[in-house]
């Protein structure tokens, strides 16, 4: 059975994407799931914040030709991982004169075999990589903050994934949109979670990622916060988020 792909995106930064990159993928490994991430974001945040620092060969080395990705994949207490570079930031201009520009991810993902998910990374913006991705997944996961700034934002990855849908993968779809930074003693976090239901037909994961001290320092040891702390209240949202991932179609 081939890999479900999932595009985790916002198009601003700071969001918890790439941490919620690493710590889905990881209790989805937990869970017995075999897991592929993909590392889209020319800052690396994903691969560094995994210990990979000097990756022998990155995604850019894919797209260019001179390595393929299964070269290039590393694996980290259980999870296989395809590093960024910085030098994504050229892949993407060289790309813009290229034919079919926009499936170049989706080329290099079908030799992807024996993985149950593939996790991309994307960029926090809306790039001709992000374009890749969105291409080649066949499911979008928003991370979003309970910020008043990111409903506007939400508007508008939402008309992205519309747009993709009508013109570039007809089979792409939201998976769900996480909540992530949750503190329920935030009025202004009640309200604008009340806002989404009432006015986002979207699915909202019932499974809220609250504010942990865990989250934040387990990068700096390599290691996804379940690795780090299977005790903290971040290990335990990010298992039930997987739990509930699984389930809903």
């Amino acid at each position: 059975m081939a890999a479900t792909i999932v595009s985790v995106i916002n198009q601003k930064g700071g969001t918890g994407k790439t941490t919620t990159t690493i710590n889905l993928g990881s209790a989805l490994q937990h869970l017995g799931k075999r897991v592929l991430l993909i590392d889209l974001d020319p800052q690396a945040n994903l691969s560094y914040s995994l210990g990979i620092t000097e990756p022998a060969c990155t995604l850019a080395d894919v797209f260019t030709g001179q390595h393929s990705l299964a070269e290039c994949i590393q694996e980290r207490n259980g999870l296989f991982v395809a590093p960024g570079s910085n030098e994504l930031v050229d892949i993407e201009i060289s790309l813009v004169s290229q034919e079919e520009r926009e499936k170049f991810l989706q080329q290099m993902l079908s030799g992807a075999k024996g993985y149950d998910y593939i996790l991309i990374d994307c960029p926090p913006s809306l790039s001709l990589l992000t374009v890749n991705a969105l291409a080649a997944s066949h499911e979008v996961l928003i991370p979003l903050q309970m910020e008043v700034l990111t409903l506007q934002g939400l508007g508008q990855i939402l008309n992205t994934v519309q747009q993709i849908k009508g013109t570039l993968n007809k089979k792409l779809k939201v998976k769900g949109i996480v909540v992530v930074m949750y503190d329920k003693r935030r009025k202004l976090s009640s309200e604008i979670e009340d806002y989404l239901k009432e006015n986002i037909d979207e699915y909202i994961f019932q499974q809220r990622i609250r504010l942990n001290v865990k989250l934040a320092e387990a990068p700096s040891f390599g290691k996804s916060v379940i690795e780090y702390d299977a005790s903290s209240y971040g290990a335990k949202d990010y298992i039930g988020l997987a739990k509930e991932f699984i389930t809903v179609k």
